[in-house]
């Protein structure tokens, strides 16, 4: 994975090239390249995976007298595919980069390159003939790609930070960014860039830049069909689907390892990559996450029933892996609150995204690939707001049942400007999205919708934390499950088959027979997970207690006084948002939006 970056239309000088390419090194700390001609200036900072040599970018090639030049940050899982149909044609390659295969792709289908691409990428191609910039983003979103116009040209970037660092460009939150933060967060609109005029190029996007103009276009979409598939089929082609994006997203020229919580979703990952390196006689490096005497502070919820450990020895034994433990205490926690902010750019998920922070960074002392299980719940309806028929009747994002708790939350500036019509809106307009055939019933109708909100928002917080978390240590994480095929047969099938034997992803389970030791394979769902100790909630406490006593503390500016004061006494029974974010990771959440506030000189605009 990389880092990439652009300006179109725009000055550049090469004290301002190092100046960008500086807040990109954390994703790219092997090498830095740039191209520049004319209004044309694309930077890459690159970590190095497949052909370590070769895979140097910005790539050119001149075709006749015509000249492309990308610079792309992803991994392609059909690369030899591609490059074979693009040799039938007469296309020549001298690297065995999917960069370069990439390139070919674009120059030999133009924008339609896209559809015939499977993998996790966000790229630019310039056009130095007709002076056009193409811009791509893959169809799951698992890479961002930021962009903002200014001053009459435009800026892209991998990152919110390295367009903040281009020169005359302000961090300003106006009333629809608080909304964001405040009524939708740590989740956001798809292609809001929170701050004013930044946006994201949403998934499965694509678009050219000419003449001063961006157009998008949505490239693919969840199209509903008729399942034919009988259910033994149906298990058939989704273990055939599972195991084969698993052993594409294994090709690597440096260290690989998994993720492995007990769960269901990472055992599947290490399972299959524990069998295909024994092969080639090769152990698997395994990972865990967990907290100082958690064993001794953890409280079963419906939520999060059990504890991991228990089940990550059954799968450390089954596996014969290497195994690596990263323990955290609650002041690792605190330690690491603020760069959990710089690496997203936002305000984040709190511990939830800080743990991952810290466990990515140990990670990156053995490997610099890993494979993890996200997307599984949203595909496969994992999640309790699946299962549950009364939460599924309930109109609104099923993460997110507060907003007249998030309403006592706004200052009196935003009062009476901003409600719960924002989200109604947004919640509506993915729901009427949702391609559904005409003929399905009641139930399938709101379990696809549920699949879209799903996908286009849950979904999306989670990939924007796995990719900022990890690439800040330059560490590459792949997500199997997100492999958009999976996810174009799974929105088909009934619901009935989805649940088999009334199981969260029993579907799944079914599919994975004799593939991970019973107890595991059948284990009840449980999340990433946090910290118990009560020691944690005091400390975040007295952070926001001191922050109360400043006056000009500029999250006060934004966020009521009293209702923070209310965060401080009030156990919160339903989670801010998702499942874990309960009050000390909602405190937390304001401890990060004021740090956020005063480390990128955020103006208030409103």
């Amino acid at each position: 994975m990389c880092a990439i970056a652009g300006m179109i239309g725009l000055p550049f000088t090469e004290q301002l090239q190092d100046k960008l390419l500086n807040t990109m090194r954390r994703r790219g700390p092997d090498s830095a390249g740039v191209f520049s001609c004319g209004d044309c200036c694309l930077l890459h900072a690159r970590l190095a995976v497949i052909d370590l040599q070769g895979g140097k970018q910005p790539m050119q090639l001149e075709l006749g007298n015509r000249k492309y030049i990308i610079a792309y940050n992803g991994e392609l899982y059909n690369t030899q595919e591609v490059r074979q149909e693009l040799q039938m044609l007469g296309h020549v390659f001298y690297t065995h980069s999917d960069t370069e295969a990439v390139l070919h792709a674009y120059v030999q289908w133009g924008d339609d390159c896209v559809t015939r691409l499977n993998g996790i990428f966000a790229f630019a191609v310039w056009e130095e003939g007709r002076q056009r910039l193409f811009l791509a983003r893959d169809r799951m979103g698992v890479k961002p790609l930021f962009y903002m116009h200014h001053k009459g040209g435009l800026l892209f970037a991998s990152e919110i930070k390295t367009i903040l660092a281009y020169p005359g460009v302000q961090a300003k939150l106006n009333e629809q960014g608080a909304a964001e933060l405040l009524l939708l967060g740590p989740g956001r609109t798809p292609g809001c860039g929170i701050i004013s005029g930044m946006e994201e190029i949403k998934p499965a996007c694509c678009g050219y830049y000419e003449n001063g103009q961006l157009q998008t276009w949505q490239y693919w979409q969840l199209q509903d069909r008729e399942h034919r598939d009988n259910f033994e089929q149906t298990v058939e082609k989704v273990r055939y689907l599972v195991l084969d994006s698993v052993k594409r997203q294994m090709v690597s020229d440096v260290p690989l390892g998994t993720f492995l919580s007990g769960g269901l979703d990472s055992s599947i990952l290490s399972a299959v990559c524990a069998a295909e390196m024994k092969k080639q006689g090769q152990k698997l490096n395994t990972f865990s996450v967990d907290y100082v005497d958690n064993d001794r502070f953890f409280v079963p919820d419906k939520f999060q029933p059990n504890s991991d450990g228990h089940y990550i020895r059954i799968m450390q034994s089954f596996l014969d892996s290497e195994h690596h433990w990263c323990v955290l205490s609650p002041q690792d926690l605190l330690d690491n609150m603020e760069n959990a902010v710089l690496a997203r750019d936002l305000p984040g998920m709190a511990d939830v995204d800080i743990s991952l922070l810290a466990f990515c960074r140990r990670m990156k002392e053995t490997v610099t690939v890993a494979l993890s299980g996200e997307c599984a719940d949203e595909i496969f309806g994992g999640y309790p707001w699946y299962r549950d028929p009364d939460v599924r009747a309930v109109e609104g994002f099923p993460w997110a049942q507060n907003t007249k708790q998030r309403l006592q939350m706004l200052c009196p500036a935003l009062e009476g400007k901003i409600g719960e019509e924002y989200i109604r809106a947004r919640y509506e307009d993915t729901c009427k999205a949702s391609h559904i055939l005409p003929n399905a019933t009641k139930q399938e109708q709101r379990m696809k919708e549920m699949v879209n909100l799903n996908q286009k928002w849950f979904m999306q917080t989670l990939l924007d934390r796995k990719d900022r978390m990890s690439m800040f240590s330059g560490l590459e994480v792949r997500v199997p499950f997100c492999d958009y095929r999976i996810a174009e047969y799974l929105y088909s099938i009934p619901w009935a088959f989805k649940d088999y034997q009334g199981k969260e992803k029993g579907l799944l389970r079914c599919a994975m027979e004799g593939l991970l030791p019973k107890e595991v394979l059948w284990r009840k769902k449980s999340p990433y997970p946090k910290t118990y100790d009560p020691q944690y909630l005091s400390m975040v406490k007295d952070r926001l207690e001191q922050l109360l006593q400043e006056e000009d503390a500029p999250l006060l500016r934004m966020v009521s006084k009293q209702g923070l004061q209310s965060l401080l006494h009030s156990d919160l029974q339903t989670p801010w948002y998702g499942q874990l974010m309960k009050q000390p990771q909602t405190i937390c959440y304001f401890l990060q939006m004021n740090f956020w506030l005063h480390h990128y000189g955020v103006e208030l605009d409103f």
